[in-house]
């Protein structure tokens, strides 16, 4: 009976330590991606950069939300001082907001949106290895390979657009500080959004 017991804790923590969720200060989970355009990208292609991730769902309402122009206005002013922005998309298939490479570029394209690549995540791997919980879910890799932000976009955890003029522009800020060389004062704020439909 004792063995058992100690099987199942053993199992328990197994499953644990799979499951491992990131932390600020250390190295961001590495992974391999094909993007919209069928391309193979790794995390490491972008060493030497600030990278964002960005989980995201065409359909979900705190999307469209920031689609309305604010996550477009940032994508392009950081992409502009050489900052990688790596869309996700982990939805899986037969999931709202599971799209093909040629599905993402129209969205792309339609949106106006300006990221470096859209990466296609339909079975969950690299939603999983950063523990991303919503759509939008942001982190900020630095040029080291180190995570230094993870967590909202902004502080008003609301699906209206109206909301985002008043709201502190979490991933701004934390953008603005690493790239100073300073700390990140908040480093990790929660997230909010529609769940990731893995």
């Amino acid at each position: 009976m004792r063995m058992m017991k100690m099987l199942i804790l053993a199992a328990a923590l197994g499953a644990t330590a799979a499951q491992a969720v990131p932390k600020v200060g250390e190295p961001a989970p590495a992974f391999s991606a094909t993007d919209s355009n069928g391309k193979t990208v790794q995390l490491s292609d972008y060493r030497g950069k600030f990278v964002v991730l960005e989980w995201s769902n065409a359909e979900c309402p705190f999307v469209k939300k920031h689609y309305s122009g604010n996550m477009q206005s940032l994508q392009k002013e950081e992409t502009a001082k050489g900052v990688a922005w790596l869309t996700v998309i982990s939805s899986a298939p037969g999931k709202q907001g599971n799209v093909d490479g040629a599905q993402a570029n129209r969205l792309t394209k339609e949106r106006g949106a300006a990221p470096t690549a859209v990466l296609l995540d339909p079975s969950g791997k690299i939603g999983h290895a950063y523990d991303a919980k919503t759509t939008p879910h942001l982190f900020v890799v630095d040029p080291k390979g180190t995570l230094v932000y993870m967590g909202g976009i902004d502080s008003i955890a609301s699906a209206d657009a109206e909301d985002i003029p008043a709201a502190k522009p979490y991933v701004k800020l934390a953008l603005a500080e690493a790239m100073a060389g300073k700390p990140v004062t908040e480093a990790v704020t929660k997230p909010y959004g529609c769940s990731i439909k893995y």
